[in-house]
């Protein structure tokens, strides 16, 4: 997700934040697959966030279904600890925060079959051509994503990115074991889909923004 610089959060803030119990310790990253039922002491399903930014999304889709558990992935280590303090300070315990680069994560980390949700919204575009190999929504990423959830498990992707939003329809469509779905509602708001601060403001700014949904099915 790009959440902008993250000196924005930091300033005069970020020792006043307490993430203990919440912040998942670097080495969670890549220490082998995690067991959710000792993370979060349940059997509860699991729904993954990557790239939460200031966790808007997380926090609010959280705290609408306690009976789930969440798992939110952001590589920026400044926001990863600003919504864990969030979290606890909204008394969700249904959260985790880990600090990591999602597409390193998935393939050591999510066992196979455990996921029910995972959401992608507004991933970095890496608009550059000479960048494009750094896109989250590849085809070895789909790999990961079909192993990680389980049958009937669903992939929600938002981008504000016209040029992306093509590709990343054209992996999907072409990820085998997926059919496509109609977007589940996940936020409140009447014009809203998510509820991120990104589609926030891009809903204010008349901005256009593409969504896709898949459902896994073998």
């Amino acid at each position: 997700m790009r959440s902008g610089s993250p000196q924005n959060i930091t300033h005069g803030r970020r020792d006043k934040w307490d993430t203990a119990g919440l912040l998942l310790p670097d080495s969670a990253a890549t220490a082998g697959l995690v067991d959710f039922r000792a993370m979060f002491g349940n059997d509860r399903p699991v729904e993954v966030e990557i790239g939460c930014g200031k966790g808007t999304f997380i926090l609010a889709r959280a705290a609408e279904r306690p009976e789930i558990n969440f798992l939110g992935i952001e590589c920026a280590r400044s926001y990863c600890e600003y919504t864990a303090d969030r979290v606890r300070r909204a008394g969700l315990q249904n959260v985790r925060m880990l600090p990591c680069d999602a597409a390193e994560f998935f393939p050591v980390g999510i066992p196979d079959a455990s996921l029910w949700r995972l959401h992608v919204y507004f991933p970095d575009p890496w608009p550059k051509k000479k960048h494009h190999r750094r896109r989250l929504i590849q085809p070895s990423f789909m790999d990961q994503v079909r192993r990680a959830l389980r049958p009937g498990g669903q992939l929600l992707v938002v981008t504000d990115h016209r040029s992306y939003f093509t590709t990343i329809r054209s992996v999907l469509l072409e990820a085998p074991g997926f059919v496509p779905i109609a977007f589940p509602k996940m936020a409140g708001g009447e014009e809203e889909l998510v509820g991120t601060n990104f589609e926030k403001k891009y809903i204010a700014q008349g901005r256009p923004f593409f969504a896709m949904a898949l459902m896994r099915y073998v």
